[in-house]
């Protein structure tokens, strides 16, 4: 059973500029894990973690750092919650994200589907 849905879209070029401008916003909405990764990984990461937000309907306190997206290879890429997004995702009964991500033009984008059961 699907319990939310997720949507997110970001500018590459706007959203690096605003790490170069605020270099500790790297370390406020990556996991180190992350954090390491280029710029426009990140840029798509950040729509991911949005995303994420939304299909659990947005909820007040939840930490950038307590989601994590791992790219596998051959396969879509992974979700992993803990703390505050995973007490969230416990609350509404999601057992499982699905999400892809995708960048053309510029943008970088993210589709979350929460799902129960």
């Amino acid at each position: 059973m699907i319990v939310g849905v997720g949507i997110d879209v970001v500018d590459v070029a706007r959203f690096v500029a605003t790490l170069h401008r605020v270099p500790a916003l790297r370390e406020r909405l990556f996991t180190p894990e992350e954090r390491e990764m280029p710029e426009t990984s990140l840029a798509a990461r950040f729509a991911a973690k949005e995303a994420i937000a939304k299909a659990l309907g947005a909820p007040p306190g939840m930490s950038w750092q307590d989601a994590t997206v791992r790219r596998v290879a051959g396969a879509q890429p992974e979700v992993e919650v803990v703390g505050t997004v995973l007490a969230r995702a416990q609350a509404l009964g999601v057992t499982r994200f699905h999400l892809s991500i995708s960048h053309d033009a510029g943008i970088a984008s993210a589709m979350v589907v929460a799902e129960r059961g």
